[in-house]
């Protein structure tokens, strides 16, 4: 939110309602001259009255004149701040904070880069403000010896319409600097709104988990998945191997499967760990560099073979099976 404009918005308004109101107000403020002039000749034992009722009178009178025009003011501030929040209330700000009583932090905001260009934006316009003025003022000065063959009304008349065009000018430079601090403070706004690398890895660990946990308990999950299929190599019926690259064991029970069942499936050092439990259970270990790539490739554990490898299974199940003295397996 651009305090600028805030204040730009305060002075058209201003401006705006006393340029519409002059008129009355000029009546207004003779009506109550008058009456001053009328009680002036007043009996001395009346001053206390009398002064009561100028008293009075002058209250309304500032009520009448003065009420309309800050009312203005404080509605176009209002409607300013509102714009610039899209109509955003909060108790934030009125909150007591002591860090605002702090000398040390008042130090840290007087010596910061907001106070900086703050700084800045405090001379630029009172500098603007003096050059408007002094141009406003010294062609004023230039055309006052005409007042001397010029009634008071035309001279009164003359020196409004230069203070009319000073706060036109005023009011355009400062709408002007109020659209470029307007901008700057959405610009920061923005920048101060980005998070940095670690907030972003911050809330990404609030939302997603922490890295490092999902990956150690990833690791943990798999190593426990492996070894319950460690743990099923003894109840298979033959190991087929690349040499030293995959290994798969098979299950077949005739009576109780319809097809080979994977129970265990691995790759390099897994690959190694599966043929030494077979070798240490006496399970046999078949070398078939072929069919292990692709029981490898094309099987998921504790599932049947998919039917194109059917053909190429049976003949190392039934050459295992007659090794061992089995009975040979029908089709």
């Amino acid at each position: 939110m651009s305090r600028d404009a805030v204040a730009v918005a305060s002075l058209l308004g201003t401006f705006a309602t006393l340029w519409l109101v002059t008129g009355v107000l000029v009546n207004q403020l003779g009506d109550f001259i008058a009456l001053c002039l009328e009680n002036a000749g007043r009996p001395a034992q009346d001053v206390v009255s009398t002064t009561l009722e100028l008293a009075v009178q002058a209250l309304f009178l500032m009520l009448r004149t003065v009420g309309p025009v800050v009312a203005v003011a404080v509605l176009c501030a209002v409607g300013a701040t509102f714009a610039q929040t899209q109509f955003l209330v909060s108790g934030e700000s009125i909150r007591p904070k002591f860090s605002r009583i702090s000398p040390f932090q008042g130090i840290k905001r007087l010596f910061s880069l907001k106070s900086v260009i703050e700084t800045v934006k405090s001379l630029l316009k009172i500098t603007l403000l003096m050059v408007i003025i002094y141009i406003s003022i010294r062609d004023m000065f230039q055309e006052s010896s005409q007042y001397l063959y010029t009634d008071i009304p035309s001279a009164c008349h003359h020196l409004l319409d230069i203070a009319i065009q000073m706060v036109i000018r005023i009011s355009i430079a400062f709408v002007a600097l109020a659209a470029l601090d307007f901008l700057y403070q959405w610009w920061d706004y923005e920048r101060q709104m980005k998070m940095s690398k670690q907030e972003v890895k911050e809330e990404f660990k609030q939302m997603e988990g922490d890295p490092q946990v999902k990956g150690k308990i990833k690791e943990l999950q798999r190593r426990r998945a492996q070894s319950r299929m460690m743990q099923q190599v003894p109840g298979a019926d033959v190991v087929i191997r690349n040499p030293t690259h995959f290994a798969v064991a098979l299950r077949y029970k005739p009576d109780q499967d319809s097809a080979p069942i994977v129970l265990a499936k691995g790759q390099d050092s897994l690959a190694l760990r599966i043929v030494q439990v077979a070798e240490e259970h006496h399970i046999a270990v078949m070398e078939n560099v072929p069919l292990a790539r692709a029981l490898y490739a094309q099987t998921e554990l504790n599932r049947e073979i998919p039917p194109e490898l059917y053909g190429a299974v049976a003949e190392v199940l039934v050459y295992i099976f007659r090794l061992n003295g089995k009975q040979q397996i029908t089709k």
